[in-house]
């Protein structure tokens, strides 16, 4: 960039004008961030190749970069592992179970099937990340993908009984008790059997199924055509 300075009796001239420290300031923020997603993105790669006990020196290989790479942009292991544990719920696990919910399926029982057995799919399709999760859940004062995981569904699910229970004019108290306890049975239903494997997954969730819109559906008003 150039700006024109005039000098009396003479022509104006064009003299360079150094960026703003504010721009470079923020080309560099960018910088980092964008560096810091694909090493995220290494990272997830790393641990569906080694498993939940990935090392950065998997991270290192997967990025095709050093370990000292690595710490330039995460302080330690465990800021790379809740960084990675926050891209796995919002990039993996999420949109697909909530975007299971956003759908108008054919009637309750098929909405509970439908997200039922989208979180099964997912042990089955990402078995690593899965138990990666897992490995991590209950981190103090840190990232817990299967709390953040529980908290985001139940808490659609809740709200949408609770809009059923309103449009019946019926109290709606009870909406987050049952959505959490849909999500806690089919969360630690699916954990047993991830390692049990004591049925095939298509009777997991149709046990679920049965289960779960059993007591539904005798506690929630009929649904609106």
């Amino acid at each position: 960039m150039q700006r024109v300075v005039e000098t009396p009796g003479a022509s104006p001239r064009s003299e360079p004008v150094a960026p703003s420290p504010d721009g470079r300031r923020a080309r560099w923020t960018e910088h980092r961030r964008a560096r810091r997603e694909e090493l995220v993105a290494a990272a997830v790669e790393a641990v569906r190749i080694a498993g939940p006990e990935f090392s950065v020196d998997d991270v290192a290989r997967s990025a095709g970069v050093s370990k000292t790479v690595i710490y330039r942009y995460f302080s330690d292991k465990d800021e790379l592992v809740d960084a990675v544990l926050e891209r796995i719920s919002t990039a993996v696990l999420l949109p697909r179970l909530l975007g299971e919910l956003g759908l108008d399926h054919a009637d309750d029982r098929a909405a509970l099937r439908a997200v039922i057995a989208a979180f099964v799919s997912l042990i089955e399709d990402e078995p690593e990340l899965y138990r990666f999760g897992y490995a991590h859940a209950g981190r103090s004062g840190r990232a817990d993908l299967v709390a953040a995981t529980e908290r985001e569904i139940a808490e659609a699910l809740g709200r949408m009984m609770a809009e059923r229970l309103a449009e019946a004019s019926r109290p709606v108290e009870s909406a987050m008790t049952w959505a959490y306890g849909v999500v806690g049975m089919v969360q630690l239903a699916a954990h047993w059997w991830s390692a049990a494997r004591t049925v095939p997954a298509a009777e997991l969730v149709d046990q679920l199924t049965a289960l779960a819109d059993g007591g539904l559906s005798a506690l929630l008003p009929p649904r609106r055509d």
